[in-house]
């Protein structure tokens, strides 16, 4: 028979491991405090259709991940093939003049203009211009998001 004392000692038990499992998840990713970021300190890195720069990718006091890049694309490329996730994105264009396909709808976007991806919604950019397309890439991965990653 389960005592009253055995159930406040489960329950106290429960609590130290959930606290602590919290705590290593923490102290395992340390969160991103407020900074700066200057363009030349991003590394350019090749890809087959342009580059990549990374900005950040770190915890923050309300997400799990905030993830900041910024993808330089040739003419006529797409950085990778129409996909959904589960996360976020805001797509901030630098320059050039970017097609946007989202759920199958077309929009074009010149230097200056935003594009939002929501949540598991399918999407897709190439570059249309005639020049090179820069733009910057924020993901939002809040603290509650599935690890599911649907492509």
């Amino acid at each position: 028979m389960i005592t009253r004392r055995d159930s406040l000692i489960a329950t106290i038990a429960i609590a130290l491991t959930a606290a602590l499992m919290a705590l290593a998840q923490s102290a395992a990713r340390p969160w991103m405090h407020s900074g700066t970021f200057n363009w030349s300190d991003f590394k350019a890195e090749p890809t087959k259709s342009g580059e990549r720069r990374e900005c950040f990718d770190a915890a923050t006091a309300t997400l799990e991940r905030l993830e900041c890049h910024v993808t330089t694309l040739n003419p006529g490329e797409v950085p990778h093939a129409p996909h959904q996730h589960p996360e976020e994105e805001l797509v901030i264009v630098k320059q050039g003049v970017l097609e946007a396909m989202q759920n199958h709808k077309t929009n074009r976007v010149e230097a200056g203009g935003l594009i939002f991806e929501a949540s598991n919604e399918f999407h897709g950019l190439r570059n249309i211009g005639a020049s090179q397309a820069v733009y910057y890439v924020v993901k939002f991965y809040p603290r509650d998001l599935p690890k599911t990653d649907a492509k």
